[in-house]
């Protein structure tokens, strides 16, 4: 059979633009397509406006100029950083001789697919066939029914971030790594913020120390956090946003953002005429080689297959399943520990084991600190909130964990992950020990932890 493409990539967040550029690589013909605009909603709505956002704010606090600027005003702020991210990817495809096309796909049988546009007043349909696909097409935030999203007060991830108001008060629908973010980044600009959490701390995967003093400086900052409440309804006038708990509490508010996860974007894909089905938040099935159980030439990678749900994890997922295509085998996985960024206010990383998980599997474990405020590099750029955490084997001297809190967390995790990766032992405390650091600089941190942490053997 004559097939249109070698390779056909739906969706052009990362997970595509890791699978289109690496199968273009390997001599493939590629299609990429996209319904929105080229770089998905990773960088349109997702990751890349939220951290710019994010940077804005926390700068203009920092030199307490944040009275001077709305919402609306750092929202602007992220759009250069938008524009720039979407003529690189632009580009990459162009040099790869990848050919990107523009409208929404949908499967007519298992080789073939349908792609729907608007033109001139009429639905286009255009027709392509391909070897292999690949389904990158992410996901949205979780929208349930019972909620009036279309009312203008009641926001979610997506259209929080097309916010023309600047607000007195907001209350936050979800305390988990969306919520505490636009938690941080309102509060920051004097925004008065409700913070509902279902359960009884704030993003229990983290290391305990870590949430304690996360949810310490959220009461410092005036953030009102309530937990192991359950909202019974949403009314909305155009005035204010009502927001009744299972309690019997009621909280009012200038708008409410409902930030509980998010759905994997599949409901348009035709997914019923080449039976797969996906489960309840829309995900899809897939073997260690990210093909899919139904069809071994259709592969899916991303948001849209569930955890980790990680914009570099995505990435790396589309590598793997273009390279299996194009060479029938892949030996690369994505690694064991995965760091995990949360840019809060102050930000938050984290790799390998909490103390919880480590108490709970028996093992003998030591930890060593820094605190930031003993930091010359943070005493002298003023950023002295914070600390690192090394947990370590009380024996083997071999790294179990390492957290971060304070500024430039996601950065200096990586530091503490390549010694954490290698293998025997290089993976111990005394690499940090016996290695010369810049000094003024915040990596001397992990020295400093390193020798805190022997002393208590």
């Amino acid at each position: 059979m004559q097939f249109d493409y070698d390779v056909m990539v739906i969706g052009s967040g990362p997970g595509g633009e890791g699978a289109a550029i690496k199968a273009a690589k390997s001599g493939l013909k590629v299609a990429i397509i996209e319904s929105n605009l080229i770089g998905g909603n990773c960088t349109h709505q997702g990751t890349i406006p939220s951290k710019a956002l994010r940077h804005t704010v926390s700068h203009f606090a920092f030199h307490a100029k944040y009275h001077d600027y709305s919402y609306p005003q750092m929202l602007e702020n992220a759009t250069r950083v938008i524009e720039a991210q979407t003529q690189l990817k632009t580009g990459f495809y162009k040099r790869n001789n990848v050919d990107m096309l523009h409208g929404f796909a949908k499967f007519i049988d298992p080789h073939t697919i349908c792609i729907c546009k608007q033109g001139e007043g009429e639905l286009l349909r255009e027709q392509y066939s391909a070897k292999y696909f690949v389904i990158a097409t992410g996901s949205r935030p979780y929208n349930p029914n019972d909620i009036d999203f279309s009312h203008p007060r009641i926001l979610d991830s997506d259209s929080v971030l097309k916010l023309k108001d600047n607000p007195k008060t907001i209350t936050i629908y979800g305390a988990g790594v969306i919520g505490c973010e636009y938690a941080s980044i309102f509060r920051t600009l004097k925004i008065r913020v409700n913070l509902i959490n279902n359960r009884e701390r704030l993003l229990s995967f983290l290391d305990n120390e870590v949430i304690d003093a996360l949810s310490y400086h959220f009461r410092e900052q005036g953030i009102r956090t309530r937990h192991n409440e359950f909202y019974d309804s949403i009314i909305a006038n155009d005035y204010e946003v009502s927001l009744k708990l299972k309690s019997n509490k009621i909280i009012k508010s200038d708008y409410l953002l409902f930030a509980q996860g998010r759905t994997g974007n599949t409901d348009k894909l035709g997914l019923q005429n080449i039976d797969i089905e996906p489960n309840i938040r829309g995900s899809i099935e897939i073997n260690e080689n990210y093909q899919t159980i139904q069809h071994t030439h259709i592969y899916a990678v991303g948001d849209v297959v569930g955890y980790p749900s990680l914009a570099s994890a995505a990435f790396d997922q589309g590598r793997f399943a273009a390279t299996h295509i194009a060479e029938g085998k892949c030996t690369t996985h994505l690694i064991k520990d995965i760091p995990t960024g949360i840019y809060t206010l102050p930000e938050i990383s984290s790799v390998g084991k909490t103390e919880q998980e480590l108490t709970t599997e028996k093992v003998p474990y030591e930890i060593g600190h820094a605190f930031f405020k003993d930091l010359a590099r943070a005493q002298i750029s003023g950023k002295t909130t914070g600390m690192l955490k090394l947990i370590f084997h009380r024996e083997t001297l071999q790294l179990l964990g390492i957290h971060c809190f304070g500024s430039q967390a996601s950065e200096i995790i990586h530091i503490g992950q390549a010694i954490m990766s290698q293998k025997g032992k290089a993976n111990t405390l005394m690499y940090f020990i016996n290695t010369t650091f810049n000094y003024p600089t915040m990596a001397e941190a992990y020295r400093v932890a390193a020798l805190n942490g022997l002393n208590r053997l």
